[in-house]
């Protein structure tokens, strides 16, 4: 049998036992799992608060644009920590693509910051 045939039945049988976990992992909640539906269960859950009002109300679109900034530069970071260890086996070429990446996302960080997203007083509630 080729090698190639046999690679193909390990992905299929690794295939057929992860779905077989992922199905098996649903029916065992489905079947071990209490559940009643009362009023306190269905509720929205904030934090322990009671709910006055409805549960949907409008957030500033600010929080969102401050998360992904947050995310963005979150994600620099574990580009960052990789290059630092091998820095010195890059040499100067990874030097200077570091420092365009870098710069790339310092235009990026200047244009929310122009625009005042990043302020985060009082005066953002509407």
């Amino acid at each position: 049998m080729p090698s190639y045939l046999s690679n193909l039945y390990s992905i299929i049988i690794f295939f057929v036992i992860g779905v077989a976990v992922v199905l098996g992992g649903y029916f065992a909640v489905w079947v071990l799992a209490p559940s009643s539906k009362n009023r306190e269960k269905i509720e929205p859950y904030e934090c322990g608060e009671i709910i006055t009002g409805q549960p949907w109300v409008h957030v500033n679109m600010r929080y969102y644009i401050f998360a992904m900034l947050f995310l963005i530069f979150d994600i620099e970071t574990v580009f960052l920590f990789p290059w630092a260890v091998i820095f010195r086996e890059l040499g100067m070429f990874g030097l200077i693509e570091m420092l365009i990446f870098i710069i790339i996302l310092g235009i990026g960080l200047a244009y929310p910051w122009k625009k005042g997203v990043l302020v985060w007083d009082s005066s953002m509630k509407k």
